[in-house]
Protein backbone atom coordinates (compact mmCIF):
# COMPACT_ATOMS: atom_id res chain seq x y z
CA UNK A 1 0.00 0.00 0.00
CA UNK A 2 1.44 2.97 -0.73
CA UNK A 3 1.79 5.85 1.84
CA UNK A 4 -0.76 7.55 0.28
CA UNK A 5 -3.27 5.19 -0.31
CA UNK A 6 -2.25 3.83 3.59
CA UNK A 7 -2.90 7.95 4.63
CA UNK A 8 -6.30 7.64 2.99
CA UNK A 9 -7.30 4.68 4.61
CA UNK A 10 -6.59 5.81 8.00
CA UNK A 11 -8.55 9.04 7.31
CA UNK A 12 -11.22 7.16 6.22
CA UNK A 13 -10.75 4.27 8.94
CA UNK A 14 -10.51 6.99 11.87
CA UNK A 15 -14.00 8.58 10.68
CA UNK A 16 -16.01 5.70 11.04
CA UNK A 17 -14.51 5.95 14.54
CA UNK A 18 -15.86 7.39 18.12
CA UNK A 19 -14.35 7.16 20.84
CA UNK A 20 -14.41 5.92 24.23
CA UNK A 21 -12.91 6.48 27.68
CA UNK A 22 -13.36 4.00 30.01
CA UNK A 23 -11.17 2.92 33.29
CA UNK A 24 -11.82 -0.50 33.62
CA UNK A 25 -12.18 -0.54 37.67
CA UNK A 26 -14.42 -3.80 37.78
CA UNK A 27 -12.59 -6.60 36.29
CA UNK A 28 -16.19 -8.34 36.99
CA UNK A 29 -17.57 -6.17 34.28
CA UNK A 30 -15.00 -5.66 31.51
CA UNK A 31 -13.03 -9.01 31.46
CA UNK A 32 -13.67 -12.32 31.04
CA UNK A 33 -11.72 -15.61 32.36
CA UNK A 34 -10.54 -17.68 29.09
CA UNK A 35 -8.70 -20.26 30.21
CA UNK A 36 -7.72 -22.08 33.59
CA UNK A 37 -10.68 -21.01 35.37
CA UNK A 38 -10.21 -22.77 38.43
CA UNK A 39 -6.97 -20.74 38.81
CA UNK A 40 -8.18 -16.91 38.15
CA UNK A 41 -9.41 -15.10 41.18
CA UNK A 42 -11.38 -11.87 40.77
CA UNK A 43 -11.57 -10.11 44.31
CA UNK A 44 -11.39 -7.57 46.25
CA UNK A 45 -15.21 -6.34 44.50
CA UNK A 46 -13.65 -6.86 41.43
CA UNK A 47 -10.71 -4.34 41.93
CA UNK A 48 -8.06 -7.21 41.12
CA UNK A 49 -7.41 -10.79 39.42
CA UNK A 50 -5.23 -13.30 40.52
CA UNK A 51 -3.73 -15.76 38.13
CA UNK A 52 -1.72 -19.03 39.08
CA UNK A 53 -0.06 -21.59 37.47
CA UNK A 54 0.10 -25.26 38.54
CA UNK A 55 1.45 -28.35 36.76
CA UNK A 56 -2.12 -28.94 35.37
CA UNK A 57 -3.15 -25.53 34.04
CA UNK A 58 -2.01 -21.93 33.80
CA UNK A 59 -4.96 -19.25 32.97
CA UNK A 60 -5.88 -15.79 31.54
CA UNK A 61 -8.40 -13.16 31.18
CA UNK A 62 -9.27 -11.04 28.30
CA UNK A 63 -11.08 -7.79 27.94
CA UNK A 64 -14.93 -8.45 26.55
CA UNK A 65 -14.30 -5.34 23.87
CA UNK A 66 -11.42 -5.34 21.15
CA UNK A 67 -9.74 -1.74 20.31
CA UNK A 68 -8.66 -0.23 17.40
CA UNK A 69 -5.95 1.88 18.64
CA UNK A 70 -5.68 3.63 22.29
CA UNK A 71 -4.00 3.83 25.57
CA UNK A 72 -4.09 0.49 27.87
CA UNK A 73 -2.13 0.10 31.17
CA UNK A 74 -2.14 -2.72 33.96
CA UNK A 75 -1.11 -2.66 37.38
CA UNK A 76 1.00 -6.08 37.59
CA UNK A 77 2.71 -7.50 40.71
CA UNK A 78 4.60 -10.53 39.02
CA UNK A 79 5.43 -13.64 40.82
CA UNK A 80 7.87 -13.71 43.56
CA UNK A 81 10.51 -16.13 44.38
CA UNK A 82 11.70 -18.90 42.11
CA UNK A 83 9.71 -18.35 38.99
CA UNK A 84 12.02 -20.05 36.26
CA UNK A 85 9.98 -21.49 33.59
CA UNK A 86 7.10 -19.47 33.70
CA UNK A 87 5.53 -16.30 31.39
CA UNK A 88 3.87 -13.85 32.74
CA UNK A 89 2.62 -11.54 30.24
CA UNK A 90 0.25 -8.40 29.08
CA UNK A 91 -0.64 -7.78 25.51
CA UNK A 92 -2.58 -7.27 22.86
CA UNK A 93 -3.65 -9.58 20.11
CA UNK A 94 -5.72 -9.90 17.47
CA UNK A 95 -5.82 -13.62 17.39
CA UNK A 96 -6.44 -14.18 13.37
CA UNK A 97 -4.41 -16.21 10.95
CA UNK A 98 -2.18 -13.33 9.99
CA UNK A 99 -2.53 -11.63 13.24
CA UNK A 100 -1.63 -8.58 14.65
CA UNK A 101 -0.21 -8.10 18.76
CA UNK A 102 2.04 -6.17 20.79
CA UNK A 103 3.69 -8.03 23.85
CA UNK A 104 4.45 -7.90 27.22
CA UNK A 105 6.16 -10.98 28.67
CA UNK A 106 7.56 -11.70 32.20
CA UNK A 107 9.77 -14.32 31.88
CA UNK A 108 10.82 -16.32 35.00
CA UNK A 109 13.68 -16.31 36.78
CA UNK A 110 15.55 -18.10 39.63
CA UNK A 111 15.50 -16.46 43.27
CA UNK A 112 17.54 -13.78 43.53
CA UNK A 113 17.82 -13.15 39.49
CA UNK A 114 15.81 -10.29 37.50
CA UNK A 115 13.05 -11.28 35.37
CA UNK A 116 13.79 -10.62 31.84
CA UNK A 117 11.11 -8.33 29.68
CA UNK A 118 10.56 -9.23 26.70
CA UNK A 119 9.18 -7.20 24.20
CA UNK A 120 7.59 -8.13 20.04
CA UNK A 121 5.47 -6.73 17.79
CA UNK A 122 3.36 -8.48 15.08
CA UNK A 123 1.85 -6.88 12.19
CA UNK A 124 0.44 -9.15 9.32
CA UNK A 125 1.43 -11.96 11.13
CA UNK A 126 5.06 -10.93 10.97
CA UNK A 127 7.01 -11.05 14.25
CA UNK A 128 10.60 -11.25 14.78
CA UNK A 129 11.23 -7.90 16.28
CA UNK A 130 12.07 -8.61 19.75
CA UNK A 131 13.53 -6.48 22.62
CA UNK A 132 14.94 -7.46 25.74
CA UNK A 133 15.29 -5.60 28.91
CA UNK A 134 15.91 -6.17 32.29
CA UNK A 135 13.75 -4.17 35.03
CA UNK A 136 15.44 -2.03 36.92
CA UNK A 137 13.27 -2.63 40.19
CA UNK A 138 12.18 -5.93 42.03
CA UNK A 139 8.56 -6.30 39.95
CA UNK A 140 7.47 -9.10 42.62
CA UNK A 141 6.98 -6.68 45.79
CA UNK A 142 4.80 -4.02 44.61
CA UNK A 143 2.51 -3.27 41.43
CA UNK A 144 4.35 -1.10 38.40
CA UNK A 145 1.98 -0.07 35.84
CA UNK A 146 2.74 -1.31 32.07
CA UNK A 147 1.47 0.68 29.21
CA UNK A 148 1.38 0.35 25.72
CA UNK A 149 0.32 3.18 23.16
CA UNK A 150 -0.66 2.82 19.89
CA UNK A 151 -1.93 4.90 17.34
CA UNK A 152 -1.64 5.27 13.36
CA UNK A 153 1.62 6.65 13.51
CA UNK A 154 3.65 4.89 16.18
CA UNK A 155 3.44 2.06 18.73
CA UNK A 156 5.15 3.28 23.06
CA UNK A 157 5.88 0.70 25.55
CA UNK A 158 6.29 2.16 28.78
CA UNK A 159 7.22 1.26 32.53
CA UNK A 160 5.73 3.27 35.31
CA UNK A 161 5.41 6.32 32.98
CA UNK A 162 9.16 5.82 31.24
CA UNK A 163 9.39 4.75 27.42
CA UNK A 164 11.47 1.46 26.79
CA UNK A 165 10.48 1.11 23.15
CA UNK A 166 8.98 3.41 20.34
CA UNK A 167 8.06 1.66 17.36
CA UNK A 168 7.30 4.15 14.37
CA UNK A 169 4.84 3.11 10.92
CA UNK A 170 7.09 2.22 8.80
CA UNK A 171 4.64 1.22 5.67
CA UNK A 172 6.30 3.40 3.32
CA UNK A 173 9.41 1.42 3.14
CA UNK A 174 7.46 -1.83 3.48
CA UNK A 175 7.45 -2.45 7.20
CA UNK A 176 4.40 -3.98 8.01
CA UNK A 177 2.37 -1.82 11.09
CA UNK A 178 -0.24 -3.17 13.20
CA UNK A 179 -3.38 -0.52 11.69
CA UNK A 180 -6.22 -2.52 10.58
CA UNK A 181 -7.27 -5.12 12.92
CA UNK A 182 -9.42 -5.08 16.08
CA UNK A 183 -7.23 -6.13 19.22
CA UNK A 184 -8.30 -7.31 22.64
CA UNK A 185 -6.35 -7.11 25.71
CA UNK A 186 -4.90 -10.07 27.61
CA UNK A 187 -3.38 -11.23 30.29
CA UNK A 188 -2.51 -14.93 31.25
CA UNK A 189 0.55 -17.14 32.82
CA UNK A 190 2.02 -19.79 31.49
CA UNK A 191 4.40 -22.83 31.59
CA UNK A 192 7.16 -21.84 28.81
CA UNK A 193 10.35 -23.91 30.87
CA UNK A 194 11.75 -25.43 27.40
CA UNK A 195 12.95 -21.68 26.52
CA UNK A 196 11.60 -18.91 29.23
CA UNK A 197 14.61 -19.16 31.46
CA UNK A 198 17.97 -19.48 30.23
CA UNK A 199 17.20 -20.69 26.93
CA UNK A 200 15.20 -23.31 28.67
CA UNK A 201 18.55 -24.68 30.92
CA UNK A 202 16.71 -24.13 34.38
CA UNK A 203 13.16 -26.12 34.60
CA UNK A 204 10.15 -24.81 36.33
CA UNK A 205 10.13 -26.31 39.96
CA UNK A 206 7.08 -27.97 40.45
CA UNK A 207 7.07 -28.27 44.27
CA UNK A 208 6.79 -24.36 44.69
CA UNK A 209 3.72 -24.09 42.61
CA UNK A 210 0.92 -23.07 42.46
CA UNK A 211 2.91 -19.91 40.80
CA UNK A 212 0.54 -16.26 41.10
CA UNK A 213 0.73 -12.80 39.93
CA UNK A 214 -1.51 -10.06 40.72
CA UNK A 215 -3.32 -7.48 38.29
CA UNK A 216 -5.31 -4.16 39.01
CA UNK A 217 -6.04 -0.93 37.51
CA UNK A 218 -6.71 -1.55 33.93
CA UNK A 219 -7.48 1.28 31.95
CA UNK A 220 -8.21 1.41 28.28
CA UNK A 221 -9.10 4.75 26.49
CA UNK A 222 -9.21 3.44 23.57
CA UNK A 223 -11.49 3.09 20.18
CA UNK A 224 -13.62 0.17 20.71
CA UNK A 225 -14.42 -2.19 18.15
CA UNK A 226 -18.49 -2.55 17.86
CA UNK A 227 -18.48 -4.29 14.27
CA UNK A 228 -18.26 -7.90 15.55
CA UNK A 229 -15.62 -8.45 13.15
CA UNK A 230 -11.36 -8.18 13.89
CA UNK A 231 -10.92 -5.97 11.39
CA UNK A 232 -11.62 -2.64 9.85
CA UNK A 233 -14.59 -2.30 12.45
CA UNK A 234 -16.82 0.81 13.78
CA UNK A 235 -16.76 1.51 17.59
CA UNK A 236 -18.86 2.90 19.63
CA UNK A 237 -18.94 5.30 22.30
CA UNK A 238 -19.72 4.26 26.30
CA UNK A 239 -19.59 7.86 27.15
CA UNK A 240 -20.45 11.27 26.20
CA UNK A 241 -17.17 12.49 23.91
CA UNK A 242 -17.76 13.41 20.49
CA UNK A 243 -16.56 11.75 17.38
CA UNK A 244 -14.66 15.02 17.20
CA UNK A 245 -12.88 14.80 20.41
CA UNK A 246 -9.17 14.69 20.69
CA UNK A 247 -7.48 12.48 23.08
CA UNK A 248 -3.60 12.70 23.79
CA UNK A 249 -2.50 9.08 22.79
CA UNK A 250 -3.90 9.53 19.24
CA UNK A 251 -1.23 11.56 18.05
CA UNK A 252 1.27 11.32 21.21
CA UNK A 253 4.99 10.77 20.62
CA UNK A 254 8.19 11.20 22.51
CA UNK A 255 9.26 14.93 23.39
CA UNK A 256 12.91 15.54 24.34
CA UNK A 257 12.71 14.40 27.83
CA UNK A 258 11.13 11.43 27.18
CA UNK A 259 13.97 10.34 24.65
CA UNK A 260 16.30 10.97 27.00
CA UNK A 261 14.68 8.57 29.40
CA UNK A 262 14.49 5.93 26.78
CA UNK A 263 18.14 6.18 25.78
CA UNK A 264 19.19 5.69 29.16
CA UNK A 265 16.76 2.50 29.51
CA UNK A 266 18.26 1.18 26.30
CA UNK A 267 21.69 1.96 27.10
CA UNK A 268 21.88 0.20 30.70
CA UNK A 269 19.05 -2.16 30.51
CA UNK A 270 18.11 -3.70 27.13
CA UNK A 271 19.67 -7.44 26.58
CA UNK A 272 18.76 -7.84 23.12
CA UNK A 273 17.70 -5.68 20.41
CA UNK A 274 16.21 -7.47 17.15
CA UNK A 275 18.28 -4.44 15.09
CA UNK A 276 21.79 -5.39 16.30
CA UNK A 277 21.28 -9.02 15.02
CA UNK A 278 23.06 -9.69 12.51
CA UNK A 279 23.82 -13.39 12.66
CA UNK A 280 20.00 -13.84 12.70
CA UNK A 281 19.59 -11.89 9.81
CA UNK A 282 22.16 -12.91 8.50
CA UNK A 283 20.52 -11.86 4.66
CA UNK A 284 20.05 -8.27 6.07
CA UNK A 285 18.65 -6.34 8.63
CA UNK A 286 15.09 -5.76 8.33
CA UNK A 287 14.38 -1.89 6.73
CA UNK A 288 13.28 0.08 9.63
CA UNK A 289 17.10 -1.15 11.28
CA UNK A 290 18.87 1.49 8.76
CA UNK A 291 16.98 4.35 10.08
CA UNK A 292 18.08 6.43 12.77
CA UNK A 293 16.89 5.29 16.09
CA UNK A 294 13.88 7.55 16.70
CA UNK A 295 12.56 6.81 12.95
CA UNK A 296 12.87 3.39 13.52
Amino acid sequence: MSSLSSSVFLLGLMSMTSLMAASADNFHHDVEIFFGKNLAKILDGGNMIKLSLDNCSGSGFRSKSKYLFGKFEMHIKLVPGNSAGTVTTFYLSSHERRHDEIDFEFLGNLTGQPYLLHTNIFAKGQGDREQQFYLWFDPTTSFHKYTVVWNSQRIILMVDDIPIRLFNNNEAIGVPFPNSQAMAVYSTIWNADAWATEGGRVKTNWTEAPFTASYRKFYANACIDSSGSSSRGTSESTNSLSTSTTQAWQTEELDNEARKKLRRVQKHFMVYDYCTDIKRFSQGLPPECKRPRFLQ
